[in-house]
């Protein structure tokens, strides 16, 4: 895949991702319009390859679709933060926003959990009173784990063994 044609593969996956393409004609016109965004944005210049994909590289380690929600959702919100910047009176930039906008709709809780994700990013772990609270919260936060029952199983299974 050249990278001339990354955009088209992203915005592809995402739609599909999300079941908006039922219809094959929505795929094509929106092939022809990020063939006309690609053109405004002169993406065939050689800079376009320099440090490779900037977002099909990320989607290959969100696997689950839940997850896949989630940095789609991201990658959705930062397609149209690009394109509020452009010249809304073009056709083709119009349909690509409603497009997006549509799927960013689908997508509620998906930015939510993005910031999430970034406000973890945020903890001080090396601060005395978010330490406190962590320490304070870990049990609660290990009985949420998906494998919980097995660990419980295991501390029951060896206090059996054990004749002390």
């Amino acid at each position: 895949m050249t990278c001339q044609t990354y955009s088209l593969f992203v915005l592809s996956v995402i739609m599909i991702c999300f079941g908006r393409f039922g219809n094959s004609s929505i795929l094509a016109q929106l092939e022809n319009d990020i063939d006309q965004l690609k053109a405004d944005f002169n993406s065939s210049n050689s800079d376009v390859a320099d440090g490779g994909p900037i977002f099909v590289d990320k989607l290959t380690n969100w696997t689950e679709r839940n997850e896949k929600r989630i940095i789609l959702s991201q990658i959705v919100s930062m397609y149209l933060e690009m394109l509020e910047k452009t010249d809304k009176s073009k056709a083709h930039i119009r349909h690509i926003s409603e497009e997006l906008h549509t799927l960013k709709n689908s997508l509620p809780d998906g930015l939510k959990k993005m910031k999430d994700l970034m406000d973890l990013t945020k903890l001080q772990m090396s601060d005395l009173k978010i330490q406190r609270k962590a320490a304070n919260e870990l049990f609660s936060v290990l009985q949420k784990l998906e494998p919980s029952a097995p660990l419980k199983r295991k501390r029951s299974q060896f206090q059996k063994k054990c004749k002390c």
